[in-house]
């Protein structure tokens, strides 16, 4: 099969995390023998780089990459109340015309059977230059639902608070619109799906959650550190920040009343100032480490306690793929088939502490968790598990 793939960013690198489903899922269609060029947008120098191209070009028959223009608030507004404009039909009505003709050029050059577009609002305009072309759209994850959950977790003042809800209106009125017609819409998880079906009842949504790389991710034998909690992310995401000072300034203090060796390690690219000032004997905060899994491996238990955000969790199918027992916030396991008691302990985060004293005590409750955590991956989360579901849509609109 030949597949033109047009994305909101390239596939590396991977501490990005919206950038782990472009880069495993053309490796797994690549290594099944499928064709797929690569139309992809980028904003960031490094993404540029000889070196980055290089950890993903052999995926790929074609690649392009091509800088994103920022877009303006006048420029959303005046899209949404002139209807005619909302689906350009010409490359000089789209808001990148140099990915309107990479897109023209690959379809004069290729005979394509089936076009993954992947992201949300930067890509979706581009429907009607692939013409006829079987076409799926992936967003990854509900905009709407994401800014819903920052209203309700009431982040920051009044002013903030009104921009969100504004940001949010114009977020629902994309989704809306700007998914209907492609063939089928794909989301990481059955929140985001049910919260893009309650804007727009017709549109036609599956859900394929991320995979774990197995092999890569392994539970090893060496001894974890004790009463360690252990918190992943690129901190460039505001959730991860909030999670990362809520453990910090109010869970770790309450741990350490009951075990005052606790320690809490922060790890993760760009951590934010107010982050960096806790580092302390107990709070280690590392900023960007080029391997996780040292930290998974040597941790006691992975804390997650996500008060917004949306889509899948990344983080927390690595530490479940570790064997490093999980304590996550409701919110944290959303796409993740996991059970409080069984594969998980799940705690609000107001809860969070006196959760993570018990576990911390509980030698059998969290060696039973890591071992039902990582069988939980390795039945439902590899990346083959993932290619197969969208090899399967590929065949659906093709037929």
């Amino acid at each position: 099969m030949q597949i033109l793939l047009i994305s909101r960013c390239p596939p590396y690198p991977l501490h990005l995390g919206d950038r782990l489903i472009v880069y495993h899922l053309a490796d797994e269609l690549s290594a099944r023998g499928h064709e797929i060029d690569l139309l992809a947008f980028y904003d960031r120098d490094e993404d540029s780089t000889p070196e980055a191209q290089a950890a993903y070009a052999p995926m790929f028959r074609h690649v392009e990459l091509i800088h994103e223009r920022p877009r303006r608030l006048s420029d959303y507004l005046t899209r949404l109340l002139r209807r005619s404009a909302r689906f350009p039909r010409r490359a000089d009505a789209a808001w990148s015309p140099a990915l309107w003709r990479a897109v023209e050029h690959s379809l004069e050059a290729n005979a394509y059977d089936a076009a993954l577009v992947f992201g949300g609002i930067s890509v979706y305009e581009y429907v009607h230059v692939l013409g006829s072309l079987p076409a799926i759209i992936t967003p990854y994850e509900s905009y709407s639902l994401y800014l819903k959950r920052v209203i309700a977790a009431r982040q920051g003042g009044i002013i903030a608070h009104i921009q969100t809800r504004a940001q949010r209106w114009l977020a629902r009125a994309y989704e809306r619109f700007m998914f209907t017609p492609y063939q089928r819409v794909v989301v990481v998880s059955a929140q985001d799906r049910d919260e893009l079906l309650s804007i727009n009842p017709q549109l036609r949504v599956d859900v394929i959650p991320n995979g774990i790389d197995l092999a890569y991710f392994q539970p090893e034998t060496i001894e974890r550190e004790p009463a360690t909690l252990l918190f992943t992310g690129n901190y460039e995401y505001a959730p991860n920040i909030d999670a990362a000072l809520l453990l910090a300034r109010d869970v770790l203090p309450l741990v350490r009343l009951k075990i005052p060796d606790a320690k809490l390690w922060l790890v993760g690219n760009a951590p934010a100032p107010e982050m960096q000032a806790l580092a302390s004997d107990h709070v280690l905060v590392t900023g960007r480490v080029d391997d996780v899994r040292p930290y998974l491996a040597r941790a006691t238990l992975f804390a997650c306690p996500l008060r917004f955000g949306a889509g899948i969790k990344n983080k927390v199918l690595e530490a479940l793929a570790m064997g490093c027992p999980v304590l996550a916030s409701p919110l944290s396991v959303d796409g993740i088939a996991a059970s409080d008691g069984q594969e998980v302990a799940l705690a609000a985060p107001d809860a969070f502490a006196d959760r993570a004293v018990q576990l911390l005590q509980d030698d059998s409750l969290r060696a039973a968790l890591a071992m039902r955590g990582r069988a939980l991956i390795e039945t439902h989360y590899s990346w083959a598990r993932v290619a197969d579901a969208y090899e399967a849509l590929f065949r659906e609109i093709g037929a």
